[in-house]
């Protein structure tokens, strides 16, 4: 009987090893593969979020074909995604935004029928040139003044737009003079709005030129300090579209 007691201990401590051999190697195992399902994530995220830009793109196309403007950005402090205007008696102008420019705030959601957020959750940054979002029949810009007015739309064939996509903070135009400017502050969200009307501060280098007021933002590669994402208006695609609808000569 006690040599039967013993072999039953012996075994029972024998299973005892093997378990926690078992639960280390599983441990080491989750271990690996936690960085390879994180990346798979943020591939999953940024796709999404590229997709979105794509369709906010022609969003704002069609917003302007209809309209025949590009919509005033919305108040990122608030939460009803709907553009800023102000109606001067003279004309519909793109309101003044607290702590930025009146053709700077965020992406007018609820205005275009789009999401509200990129897949990290914050809302995107959109800057538009005032002269072609305002109500005025394109006289506002003197550099136009030879062109032919359209009755009704905020731009002409020859408006000159006046935002630029750089391709680091002091380095060289990749597209200029353009009518709008979207932007997804990516994984770290510095610069950009939460759902709770917060802006993320402490956005530097490259990113703080997407994060500030100023009329030049920066596109590149991903790296260790930018993982911004942008999509803008081209004059041409803009100005194609609009004569495609008949709404410029």
């Amino acid at each position: 009987m006690k040599t039967k007691m013993k072999k039953i201990k012996l075994k029972a401590g024998f299973t005892l090893i093997e378990m926690a051999m078992v639960l280390m190697i599983i441990a080491l195992v989750l271990g690996g593969l936690l960085p390879v399902i994180s990346g798979q994530i943020e591939q999953q995220r940024n796709a999404e979020t590229r997709k979105q830009l794509a369709e906010i793109r022609e969003a704002l196309l069609g917003f302007a074909v209809t309209n025949n403007r590009l919509p005033c950005p919305a108040d990122g402090t608030l939460n009803t995604g709907v553009e800023a205007t102000t109606n001067t008696g003279a004309a519909l102008v793109c309101s003044s935004i607290t702590a930025n420019t009146a053709s700077g705030g965020v992406l007018p959601w609820t205005t275009l029928g789009v999401s509200e957020t990129d897949a990290w959750g914050r809302r995107f940054t959109y800057r538009v040139t005032s002269a072609f979002a305002d109500g005025a029949d394109g006289t506002s810009e003197a550099a136009a003044a030879a062109c032919p007015t359209s009755t009704g739309v905020s731009f002409k064939l020859c408006s000159q737009a006046n935002l630029n996509i750089l391709v680091e903070a002091t380095g060289a135009n990749i597209a200029a003079n353009l009518p709008a400017v979207v932007v997804s502050h990516g994984k770290n969200g510095l610069g950009a709005y939460t759902q709770q009307g917060v802006q993320l501060t402490g956005a530097t280098g490259d990113e703080l030129e997407n994060a500030n007021t100023t009329n030049s933002f920066v596109s590149h590669e991903a790296t260790p300090t930018f993982d911004d994402l942008l999509v803008w208006i081209p004059p041409n695609l803009l100005i194609s579209r609009m004569i495609t609808a008949g709404k410029l000569p």
